[in-house]
Protein backbone atom coordinates (compact mmCIF):
# COMPACT_ATOMS: atom_id res chain seq x y z
CA UNK A 1 0.00 0.00 0.00
CA UNK A 2 1.28 3.48 -0.80
CA UNK A 3 0.35 6.70 0.91
CA UNK A 4 -1.78 8.92 -1.29
CA UNK A 5 -2.14 12.26 0.44
CA UNK A 6 -4.25 15.15 -0.75
CA UNK A 7 -2.74 17.24 -3.51
CA UNK A 8 -3.81 20.32 -1.57
CA UNK A 9 -1.17 20.81 1.11
CA UNK A 10 -1.60 23.07 4.10
CA UNK A 11 2.02 24.13 3.76
CA UNK A 12 4.89 24.23 6.20
CA UNK A 13 3.21 27.14 7.94
CA UNK A 14 1.39 24.53 10.04
CA UNK A 15 4.58 22.67 10.88
CA UNK A 16 4.44 23.32 14.61
CA UNK A 17 0.81 22.24 14.85
CA UNK A 18 1.58 19.09 12.92
CA UNK A 19 4.54 18.38 15.15
CA UNK A 20 2.25 18.32 18.14
CA UNK A 21 0.41 15.40 16.60
CA UNK A 22 3.55 13.31 16.54
CA UNK A 23 4.32 13.56 20.24
CA UNK A 24 2.11 13.59 23.30
CA UNK A 25 1.90 17.37 23.48
CA UNK A 26 3.90 20.51 22.89
CA UNK A 27 6.77 21.06 25.29
CA UNK A 28 9.40 23.75 25.05
CA UNK A 29 13.00 22.69 25.44
CA UNK A 30 13.87 23.13 29.09
CA UNK A 31 17.32 22.76 30.56
CA UNK A 32 17.49 19.69 32.76
CA UNK A 33 17.15 20.30 36.49
CA UNK A 34 19.64 17.53 37.14
CA UNK A 35 22.27 15.76 35.14
CA UNK A 36 23.29 12.16 34.80
CA UNK A 37 26.94 11.28 34.51
CA UNK A 38 27.71 9.58 31.21
CA UNK A 39 29.10 6.10 31.69
CA UNK A 40 30.90 4.14 29.02
CA UNK A 41 28.72 1.33 27.71
CA UNK A 42 30.17 -2.16 27.51
CA UNK A 43 30.20 -3.74 24.08
CA UNK A 44 30.24 -7.42 24.95
CA UNK A 45 27.77 -9.00 27.33
CA UNK A 46 26.21 -12.34 28.20
CA UNK A 47 23.01 -13.33 26.39
CA UNK A 48 20.01 -11.07 26.98
CA UNK A 49 18.20 -13.50 29.27
CA UNK A 50 21.26 -13.77 31.53
CA UNK A 51 22.10 -10.08 31.80
CA UNK A 52 22.59 -9.17 35.44
CA UNK A 53 22.18 -5.43 34.90
CA UNK A 54 18.57 -5.36 33.65
CA UNK A 55 16.88 -2.67 35.73
CA UNK A 56 19.95 -1.96 37.86
CA UNK A 57 19.91 1.71 38.87
CA UNK A 58 23.32 3.32 38.33
CA UNK A 59 22.29 6.84 39.27
CA UNK A 60 19.25 8.38 40.94
CA UNK A 61 18.66 12.06 41.61
CA UNK A 62 15.64 14.21 42.51
CA UNK A 63 13.61 15.31 39.48
CA UNK A 64 11.74 18.60 39.45
CA UNK A 65 8.47 18.05 37.62
CA UNK A 66 5.41 20.28 37.29
CA UNK A 67 3.81 22.28 40.10
CA UNK A 68 0.78 20.01 39.89
CA UNK A 69 2.85 16.91 40.54
CA UNK A 70 4.62 18.61 43.44
CA UNK A 71 1.32 19.79 44.92
CA UNK A 72 -0.03 16.24 44.85
CA UNK A 73 2.64 15.12 47.27
CA UNK A 74 4.15 12.70 44.77
CA UNK A 75 7.90 12.33 44.47
CA UNK A 76 10.00 11.93 41.34
CA UNK A 77 13.55 10.91 40.51
CA UNK A 78 15.61 10.88 37.37
CA UNK A 79 17.49 7.63 36.92
CA UNK A 80 20.11 5.92 34.81
CA UNK A 81 19.32 2.21 34.58
CA UNK A 82 20.52 -0.92 32.86
CA UNK A 83 18.82 -2.39 29.82
CA UNK A 84 19.66 -4.30 26.64
CA UNK A 85 20.14 -3.42 22.99
CA UNK A 86 17.63 -5.14 20.76
CA UNK A 87 20.09 -4.87 17.88
CA UNK A 88 23.11 -6.74 19.21
CA UNK A 89 22.18 -7.85 22.75
CA UNK A 90 24.81 -5.71 24.49
CA UNK A 91 24.15 -4.14 27.87
CA UNK A 92 23.12 -0.51 27.71
CA UNK A 93 22.38 2.33 30.09
CA UNK A 94 19.16 4.27 29.64
CA UNK A 95 17.87 7.39 31.38
CA UNK A 96 14.32 7.90 32.56
CA UNK A 97 12.10 9.04 35.41
CA UNK A 98 10.20 7.29 38.19
CA UNK A 99 7.21 8.81 40.00
CA UNK A 100 5.89 7.60 43.37
CA UNK A 101 2.42 8.51 44.67
CA UNK A 102 2.00 9.95 48.17
CA UNK A 103 0.72 7.93 51.07
CA UNK A 104 1.03 4.33 52.20
CA UNK A 105 1.39 1.56 49.61
CA UNK A 106 -1.50 -0.92 49.37
CA UNK A 107 -1.16 -4.52 50.50
CA UNK A 108 1.09 -6.25 48.03
CA UNK A 109 2.76 -2.98 47.02
CA UNK A 110 2.05 -0.27 44.49
CA UNK A 111 1.34 -1.54 40.98
CA UNK A 112 3.55 -0.09 38.24
CA UNK A 113 2.71 1.46 34.89
CA UNK A 114 5.53 1.88 32.37
CA UNK A 115 4.83 4.72 29.94
CA UNK A 116 6.04 4.82 26.33
CA UNK A 117 6.43 8.44 25.20
CA UNK A 118 5.64 9.77 21.76
CA UNK A 119 8.27 10.90 19.27
CA UNK A 120 10.47 13.71 20.57
CA UNK A 121 13.47 13.35 18.26
CA UNK A 122 16.66 11.31 18.08
CA UNK A 123 19.34 13.33 19.88
CA UNK A 124 20.29 13.56 23.57
CA UNK A 125 18.50 16.86 24.14
CA UNK A 126 15.23 15.23 23.04
CA UNK A 127 15.10 13.06 26.18
CA UNK A 128 11.81 13.62 28.05
CA UNK A 129 13.70 13.67 31.36
CA UNK A 130 15.26 17.00 30.34
CA UNK A 131 11.85 18.67 30.65
CA UNK A 132 9.69 19.11 33.77
CA UNK A 133 6.67 18.11 31.67
CA UNK A 134 8.56 15.26 29.98
CA UNK A 135 7.77 17.16 26.77
CA UNK A 136 4.07 16.65 27.46
CA UNK A 137 4.23 13.01 28.56
CA UNK A 138 3.34 14.12 32.08
CA UNK A 139 -0.24 14.06 30.77
CA UNK A 140 0.01 10.26 30.63
CA UNK A 141 1.74 10.02 34.01
CA UNK A 142 -0.61 12.15 36.13
CA UNK A 143 -3.81 10.03 35.88
CA UNK A 144 -2.00 6.95 37.16
CA UNK A 145 -0.05 8.83 39.81
CA UNK A 146 -3.28 10.36 41.12
CA UNK A 147 -4.78 6.86 41.37
CA UNK A 148 -1.94 5.38 43.41
CA UNK A 149 0.34 3.79 40.84
CA UNK A 150 4.11 4.03 40.59
CA UNK A 151 4.90 5.30 37.09
CA UNK A 152 8.12 4.76 35.12
CA UNK A 153 8.95 6.65 31.93
CA UNK A 154 11.91 5.48 29.88
CA UNK A 155 13.66 8.06 27.72
CA UNK A 156 14.54 5.12 25.42
CA UNK A 157 18.08 4.17 24.52
CA UNK A 158 20.16 6.98 23.09
CA UNK A 159 17.97 9.85 24.26
CA UNK A 160 19.92 11.43 27.10
CA UNK A 161 22.83 8.97 26.87
CA UNK A 162 25.80 8.65 24.48
CA UNK A 163 24.38 5.80 22.41
CA UNK A 164 22.55 6.62 19.15
CA UNK A 165 18.78 6.29 19.38
CA UNK A 166 17.48 3.21 17.50
CA UNK A 167 14.23 4.89 16.52
CA UNK A 168 11.36 2.38 16.08
CA UNK A 169 13.57 -0.65 16.74
CA UNK A 170 10.91 -2.68 18.57
CA UNK A 171 13.09 -5.06 20.60
CA UNK A 172 15.14 -2.23 22.10
CA UNK A 173 11.99 -0.28 22.91
CA UNK A 174 10.39 -3.32 24.53
CA UNK A 175 13.45 -4.02 26.67
CA UNK A 176 13.66 -0.38 27.77
CA UNK A 177 9.98 -0.35 28.80
CA UNK A 178 10.28 -3.60 30.76
CA UNK A 179 13.56 -2.71 32.44
CA UNK A 180 12.05 0.63 33.51
CA UNK A 181 9.66 -1.49 35.61
CA UNK A 182 12.58 -3.31 37.20
CA UNK A 183 14.33 0.00 37.83
CA UNK A 184 11.20 1.45 39.43
CA UNK A 185 11.06 -1.51 41.80
CA UNK A 186 14.68 -0.87 42.76
CA UNK A 187 13.97 2.81 43.37
CA UNK A 188 10.69 2.22 45.22
CA UNK A 189 10.91 -0.99 47.26
CA UNK A 190 7.20 -0.92 48.22
CA UNK A 191 6.07 -1.99 44.76
CA UNK A 192 4.31 -4.99 43.34
CA UNK A 193 5.57 -7.27 40.60
CA UNK A 194 2.35 -6.48 38.72
CA UNK A 195 2.78 -4.06 35.85
CA UNK A 196 1.14 -2.66 32.75
CA UNK A 197 2.25 -0.37 29.97
CA UNK A 198 0.63 2.50 28.12
CA UNK A 199 2.23 4.07 25.08
CA UNK A 200 1.42 6.65 22.47
CA UNK A 201 2.68 6.85 18.86
CA UNK A 202 6.35 5.78 19.01
CA UNK A 203 5.61 4.78 22.59
CA UNK A 204 2.56 2.85 21.37
CA UNK A 205 4.87 0.69 19.31
CA UNK A 206 7.08 0.30 22.39
CA UNK A 207 4.18 -0.74 24.64
CA UNK A 208 2.91 -3.24 22.02
CA UNK A 209 6.42 -4.68 21.60
CA UNK A 210 6.78 -4.89 25.39
CA UNK A 211 3.55 -6.90 25.52
CA UNK A 212 5.11 -9.39 23.12
CA UNK A 213 8.31 -9.68 25.19
CA UNK A 214 6.69 -9.63 28.65
CA UNK A 215 6.64 -13.38 29.20
CA UNK A 216 10.26 -14.01 28.21
CA UNK A 217 12.29 -10.84 28.78
CA UNK A 218 9.91 -9.78 31.55
CA UNK A 219 10.59 -12.86 33.65
CA UNK A 220 9.96 -12.35 37.35
CA UNK A 221 7.28 -9.74 36.72
CA UNK A 222 3.51 -10.16 36.33
CA UNK A 223 2.24 -8.46 33.17
CA UNK A 224 -1.44 -7.45 33.13
CA UNK A 225 -1.84 -5.63 29.80
CA UNK A 226 -0.79 -2.96 27.29
CA UNK A 227 -2.71 0.06 26.05
CA UNK A 228 -1.39 1.29 22.69
CA UNK A 229 -2.63 4.66 21.39
CA UNK A 230 -1.96 5.55 17.72
CA UNK A 231 0.84 2.96 17.77
CA UNK A 232 3.54 2.97 15.10
CA UNK A 233 3.05 -0.78 14.88
CA UNK A 234 3.60 -1.09 11.14
CA UNK A 235 4.59 1.92 9.05
CA UNK A 236 5.93 -0.13 6.14
CA UNK A 237 3.03 0.97 3.87
CA UNK A 238 4.34 4.55 4.02
CA UNK A 239 6.63 3.79 1.05
CA UNK A 240 6.39 1.18 -1.68
CA UNK A 241 7.01 1.01 -5.41
CA UNK A 242 3.36 0.35 -6.27
CA UNK A 243 2.67 3.97 -7.18
CA UNK A 244 3.79 7.54 -6.58
CA UNK A 245 4.69 8.34 -2.97
CA UNK A 246 3.18 11.54 -1.60
CA UNK A 247 3.95 11.88 2.10
CA UNK A 248 1.75 14.05 4.27
CA UNK A 249 3.46 16.85 6.17
CA UNK A 250 3.65 14.88 9.45
CA UNK A 251 5.05 11.91 7.53
CA UNK A 252 7.72 14.14 5.98
CA UNK A 253 8.68 15.31 9.47
CA UNK A 254 8.93 11.70 10.60
CA UNK A 255 11.07 10.49 7.68
CA UNK A 256 14.50 11.76 8.88
CA UNK A 257 14.02 9.99 12.21
CA UNK A 258 13.01 6.79 10.40
CA UNK A 259 16.06 6.97 8.14
CA UNK A 260 18.44 7.56 11.04
CA UNK A 261 16.92 4.70 13.02
CA UNK A 262 17.15 2.28 10.09
CA UNK A 263 20.77 3.26 9.42
CA UNK A 264 21.81 1.65 12.71
CA UNK A 265 20.78 -1.79 11.45
CA UNK A 266 21.33 -1.05 7.75
CA UNK A 267 24.53 1.00 7.45
CA UNK A 268 24.30 0.65 3.70
CA UNK A 269 21.33 3.04 3.70
CA UNK A 270 22.01 6.15 1.64
CA UNK A 271 19.74 8.96 2.76
CA UNK A 272 20.07 10.69 -0.62
CA UNK A 273 18.10 7.78 -2.03
CA UNK A 274 15.13 9.11 -0.07
CA UNK A 275 15.60 12.86 0.42
CA UNK A 276 16.81 15.62 -1.88
CA UNK A 277 16.43 19.30 -2.65
CA UNK A 278 15.59 21.59 0.24
CA UNK A 279 14.94 18.60 2.47
CA UNK A 280 18.48 17.27 1.97
CA UNK A 281 19.98 20.76 2.31
CA UNK A 282 18.23 21.22 5.68
CA UNK A 283 18.57 17.64 6.89
CA UNK A 284 20.42 18.58 10.09
CA UNK A 285 17.64 21.02 10.98
CA UNK A 286 14.98 18.41 10.27
CA UNK A 287 16.67 15.84 12.50
CA UNK A 288 16.61 18.23 15.47
CA UNK A 289 14.11 17.66 18.26
CA UNK A 290 10.57 17.66 16.97
CA UNK A 291 9.34 20.90 18.49
CA UNK A 292 12.68 22.75 18.58
CA UNK A 293 14.01 25.38 16.15
CA UNK A 294 10.47 26.07 15.04
CA UNK A 295 11.31 29.45 13.50
CA UNK A 296 13.97 27.92 11.28
CA UNK A 297 11.65 25.11 10.26
CA UNK A 298 8.94 27.60 9.40
CA UNK A 299 11.49 29.25 7.14
CA UNK A 300 11.24 26.19 4.89
CA UNK A 301 7.73 27.21 3.84
CA UNK A 302 7.47 26.92 0.08
CA UNK A 303 10.91 25.35 -0.26
CA UNK A 304 10.13 21.71 0.53
CA UNK A 305 7.94 19.77 -1.89
CA UNK A 306 6.53 16.21 -1.99
CA UNK A 307 9.19 15.33 -4.57
CA UNK A 308 11.89 16.00 -1.93
CA UNK A 309 10.84 12.91 0.07
CA UNK A 310 10.31 10.26 -2.60
CA UNK A 311 12.58 7.26 -3.17
CA UNK A 312 14.92 7.82 -6.10
CA UNK A 313 14.03 4.50 -7.72
CA UNK A 314 11.53 1.66 -7.38
CA UNK A 315 14.35 -0.48 -6.00
CA UNK A 316 14.99 2.09 -3.27
CA UNK A 317 11.29 2.06 -2.41
CA UNK A 318 11.19 -1.72 -2.19
CA UNK A 319 14.34 -1.76 -0.07
CA UNK A 320 13.05 0.59 2.63
CA UNK A 321 9.64 -1.07 2.52
CA UNK A 322 11.31 -4.41 3.30
CA UNK A 323 13.38 -2.92 6.12
CA UNK A 324 10.28 -1.40 7.71
CA UNK A 325 8.40 -4.68 7.27
CA UNK A 326 11.17 -6.45 9.20
CA UNK A 327 10.43 -4.36 12.32
CA UNK A 328 6.65 -4.29 11.91
CA UNK A 329 4.35 -5.60 14.62
CA UNK A 330 3.05 -8.09 15.47
CA UNK A 331 6.13 -10.28 15.59
CA UNK A 332 4.82 -12.85 18.06
CA UNK A 333 1.82 -13.45 20.28
CA UNK A 334 1.43 -10.95 23.11
CA UNK A 335 1.82 -12.11 26.70
CA UNK A 336 -1.40 -10.45 27.82
CA UNK A 337 -4.40 -8.44 26.62
CA UNK A 338 -4.04 -5.25 24.63
CA UNK A 339 -6.08 -2.11 23.98
CA UNK A 340 -5.48 -0.43 20.62
CA UNK A 341 -6.91 2.94 19.55
CA UNK A 342 -6.58 4.82 16.26
CA UNK A 343 -8.12 8.04 15.00
CA UNK A 344 -9.90 7.80 11.67
CA UNK A 345 -8.37 11.14 10.59
CA UNK A 346 -4.78 10.19 11.42
CA UNK A 347 -2.58 11.44 8.57
CA UNK A 348 0.68 10.26 10.12
CA UNK A 349 0.09 6.58 10.88
CA UNK A 350 -2.86 5.70 8.71
CA UNK A 351 -5.59 3.90 10.69
CA UNK A 352 -5.89 1.13 8.11
CA UNK A 353 -2.23 0.21 8.69
CA UNK A 354 -2.84 -0.34 12.39
CA UNK A 355 -6.14 -2.11 11.78
CA UNK A 356 -4.32 -4.58 9.53
CA UNK A 357 -1.70 -5.15 12.25
CA UNK A 358 -4.49 -5.79 14.77
CA UNK A 359 -6.10 -8.31 12.41
CA UNK A 360 -2.80 -10.20 12.14
CA UNK A 361 -2.40 -10.16 15.93
CA UNK A 362 -5.95 -11.43 16.36
CA UNK A 363 -5.18 -14.26 13.95
CA UNK A 364 -2.20 -15.15 16.17
CA UNK A 365 -4.55 -15.51 19.14
CA UNK A 366 -4.12 -12.16 20.87
CA UNK A 367 -6.89 -10.66 23.02
CA UNK A 368 -7.41 -7.11 21.76
CA UNK A 369 -9.99 -4.40 22.31
CA UNK A 370 -9.72 -2.25 19.18
CA UNK A 371 -11.31 1.17 18.64
CA UNK A 372 -11.23 3.44 15.59
CA UNK A 373 -12.38 6.82 16.92
CA UNK A 374 -14.23 8.90 14.29
CA UNK A 375 -12.93 12.37 13.56
CA UNK A 376 -9.80 12.09 15.70
CA UNK A 377 -6.28 12.52 14.41
CA UNK A 378 -2.93 11.18 15.53
CA UNK A 379 -2.29 10.86 19.27
CA UNK A 380 -5.55 12.59 20.18
CA UNK A 381 -5.73 13.31 23.90
CA UNK A 382 -9.42 12.40 23.94
CA UNK A 383 -8.40 8.73 23.80
CA UNK A 384 -6.31 8.85 26.97
CA UNK A 385 -9.07 8.54 29.63
CA UNK A 386 -10.42 5.35 28.04
CA UNK A 387 -6.94 3.85 27.95
CA UNK A 388 -6.29 4.74 31.58
CA UNK A 389 -9.61 3.15 32.60
CA UNK A 390 -8.75 0.02 30.60
CA UNK A 391 -5.40 -0.33 32.40
CA UNK A 392 -7.03 0.13 35.80
CA UNK A 393 -9.52 -2.63 34.97
CA UNK A 394 -6.69 -5.02 34.21
CA UNK A 395 -5.13 -4.40 37.61
CA UNK A 396 -8.57 -4.86 39.17
CA UNK A 397 -8.90 -8.29 37.58
CA UNK A 398 -11.77 -7.36 35.26
CA UNK A 399 -11.80 -9.74 32.25
CA UNK A 400 -10.35 -8.01 29.18
CA UNK A 401 -12.82 -7.30 26.36
CA UNK A 402 -11.97 -8.88 23.02
CA UNK A 403 -13.13 -7.40 19.71
CA UNK A 404 -11.13 -9.88 17.60
CA UNK A 405 -13.46 -11.45 15.07
CA UNK A 406 -16.18 -8.86 15.52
Amino acid sequence: MTVRSSRVRAGWGVLVASALLVSVACGSDVSPDISVTDTETTTTTPPVENSAQRGVVFDSQPFTSTAEVAASGASAVKILYGSTSGIDGRETQVSGTVFTPPGTPPEGGWPIVSIGHGTTGISDDCAPSTSPTLFGTIGLVAPFLDSGYVVAVSDFEGLGTPDPHPYLQPDTAAFNVIDAVRAARNVVPDTSTRWATLGLSQGGQASWAAAEEAETYGDGLEFVGAANLSPAADISPIISSDSEVNLSLPQQLLLPYVLEGLSLTHPELERTDYVRGAFEQNYELLTSCLTSRATEKLGLVGKVTPADTRPATAEDADRIHAWLSDVALPRQRASGPMYVVVGTNDNLIRPEWTEAAVERACADGDVIEFHARPGEGHADGAAVPGAVAWVKDRFAGVPAPNTCGS
